[in-house]
């Protein structure tokens, strides 16, 4: 059995006969301990297809099934690092990420909860501003904060709707090591969702393309056929980063010539010509 299963998505928006399809027969199988990455443009549903899978939003058609039963709402056993912080600005680091571990252990005593908040807050460099507020942080520490929140709660399944796209490159590299650290520690199931092909092939067993939308739908997979743990700066040397990483910027660069060569409807303007305002008085 799949630990997540995506059979036959279809996701539209609005109502009516012009209903846009966002996501069209979407099917995607993740085995336990797996880590997968979809890559794919701007706009092309990688969000929406988060939403659908943390249960946030239900499909139009087709069913989500997490461990073989039907995904209905949200759950601390699958932890999302959304793309956009979405801490809560009245809290402080350290009781954005308490909140969330009080909710996945509520049998825990107070200062056990409090031993894990600061564990993980250490992980991401923030212990000096574990008393901050949000907006006395720059962009790039809040979305460490939001990283240590997911990860604190321990979950069976880590989704990540491009969480490290606002850090440096250097702190970008550093939570990709911890995130692979965590993830090889236990095999979490993972999930990331970027627009970074050398980042998935970095971090996945396996990458997928998502074709851009309307009607965006998975591409073939690439397999990375390459040894773990995985050195930074041996990659490039490596002859299989290569060759996958070559195929899959070819598959993007074609999808992204389909785009242009597309059909579309010629829009015609109307004459007009500017008012003479000056001769009116």
């Amino acid at each position: 059995m799949a630990y997540l299963e995506l059979k036959n998505i279809h996701k539209s928006y609005g109502n009516g006969v012009d209903e846009p399809e966002v996501l069209s027969n979407i099917n995607l199988t993740i085995e336990e301990g797996e880590f997968v990455a979809i890559v794919g443009f701007t706009g092309s549903g990688k969000t929406t297809l988060v939403n659908l899978i943390n249960g946030l939003i239900e499909p139009t058609k087709g069913e989500v099934l997490f461990k073989g039963k039907p995904v209905e709402g949200t759950s601390h056993e699958r932890g999302v690092i959304f793309q956009n912080y979405s801490l809560l600005p009245w809290l402080t680091v350290g009781q954005n990420v308490f909140m969330a571990v009080k909710e996945a252990f509520p049998k825990k005593s107070k200062d056990e909860l409090q031993s894990i908040v600061e564990s993980y807050v250490e992980m991401v460099s923030l212990t000096p501003a574990i008393n901050k507020r949000p907006k006395e942080l720059s962009g790039g520490m809040r979305q460490r904060v939001s990283v240590a929140r997911a990860l604190a709660m321990k979950p069976e399944m880590i989704i990540m709707d491009e969480p490290l796209g606002a850090l440096d490159a250097l702190t970008r590299g550093n939570l990709q090591d911890e995130i692979l650290r965590i993830w090889g520690k236990d095999k979490r199931t993972a999930l990331l969702i970027t627009n970074d092909v050398d980042e998935g092939i970095y971090m996945a067993d396996r990458i997928i393309p998502l074709r851009p939308g309307p009607n965006a739908t998975l591409g073939p997979e690439f397999k990375i056929d390459i040894e773990r743990p995985r050195d930074r700066t041996s990659m490039n040397d490596n002859p299989n980063y290569k060759k996958t990483r070559n195929a899959i910027i070819e598959y993007l660069m074609g999808i992204g010539d389909e785009r242009k060569t597309e059909t579309r409807d010629e829009i015609v303007l109307p004459d007009l010509s500017p008012k003479d305002f000056v001769n009116q008085f």
